[in-house]
């Protein structure tokens, strides 16, 4: 008789190992409150190190399907469905979903949420078999690194201790910022600005990383050129304003997003300032909108929907029995039109 390997870590194992009770330990694993945030990351720590969540896995493979996946989305309900960018991302992930008759569940939960239990519990449940996790903020609000669902995040995930256990789709967000802001350089703009996204994002640190890039291999090197935002429009319409209150001089920005492109336009229009006569602008994303603003937007295009479609292909291989975590970036193009 073949005996189970008596090395496999029990919930007592990791309790032991992270210094807690084994109640403690389980009130992490069940994702309830009322655990400190850093006795909650050793736990959980010590619990991906030990494999326990890769071994709750091999035990309920045999679980029965449930014919559904998540899309996470970390934003809160009011950004879910007023950026176009999640919309896009929705259509992409039902356009791979009618052949397999997998259902879709649209789950938002926001950053500011420190311990979100109620979906944290629903995934842990195994209501899906599978997530898609869109638009995190480093580890906030979700750390999924243990759950016991096959998982694909659309972007590279910061948080990630191994990241080759990761499966993701991004885009090249480097090289597009990169691309627009030489495209500026170019042209003769001698003050070349970005509203910048958020940078506990990879999506946002990397998307300044590919403008300090241009500016640093065209010997430029001013930091009073950087402001920030959150990808949405009202964002990019204050930063701006400051920027133009201590860089009057700016006559070209780079923004992170279309949407802050937007509210940049709305700042410069305010201003006074002409575009692109007087100031130059581009963003990044190519939504829809960006072809009626006025003047229409130059802009570095990203293939949300292919993102999501693919995405959504690699979990349903993954849930159908294929463990091979895929790391794929795809290009982006710069779209020039009459705002640069």
């Amino acid at each position: 008789m073949v005996e189970e390997p008596a090395l496999r870590p029990t919930l007592a194992d990791v309790a032991r190992a992270a210094g807690v009770s084994v109640a403690t330990a389980s009130r992490v694993l069940n994702g309830f409150a009322g655990v400190r945030p850093e006795t909650r990351t050793q736990v959980e720590s010590t619990m991906v190190a030990l494999g326990y969540a890769r071994q709750r896995a091999a035990r309920m493979a045999a679980s029965p399907r449930t014919g559904s996946i998540a899309l996470v989305v970390c934003e809160d309900v009011l950004r879910l469905f007023a950026d176009p960018y999640f919309m896009q991302a929705v259509s992409g992930v039902r356009k791979e979903l009618p052949p397999s008759g997998t259902q879709l569940v649209l789950l938002a939960v926001s950053p500011a949420e420190p311990h979100p239990t109620s979906v944290v519990q629903y995934l842990k449940g195994r209501h899906v078999d599978g997530a898609l996790v869109i638009s995190m903020h480093g580890r906030r609000p979700l750390d999924l690194d243990w759950l016991d669902i096959p998982l694909v995040f659309g972007g590279r995930p910061a948080h990630c201790g191994a990241p080759e256990r990761h499966s993701y789709v991004d885009a090249d967000n480097r090289g597009g910022a990169d691309r627009a802001t030489r495209y500026l350089i170019t042209a003769g703009r001698t003050s070349v600005a970005t509203v910048a996204g958020p940078q506990d994002m990879t999506v946002g640190t990397d998307r300044l990383l590919g403008y300090w890039q241009a500016v640093a291999d065209a010997g430029r090197s001013d930091r009073g050129l950087v402001v920030f935002g959150d990808f949405g429009q009202a964002s990019g319409e204050h930063a701006t304003a400051r920027l133009l209150e201590r860089r009057p001089d700016v006559d070209a920005i780079f923004a992170a997003s279309d949407l802050m492109a937007v509210g940049v336009l709305r700042a410069l229009h305010r201003a006074g300032r002409r575009v692109p006569d007087d100031v130059a602008v581009i963003g990044f994303d190519d939504l829809p909108l960006s072809r009626r603003t006025e003047p229409p937007l130059t802009t570095v295009r990203q293939p949300i929907e292919e993102m999501a479609a693919r995405m959504t292909r690699e979990l349903l291989a993954m849930i159908n029995g294929s463990a091979t975590p895929c790391r794929v970036v795809l290009d982006t193009e710069l779209v020039v039109r009459e705002s640069a």
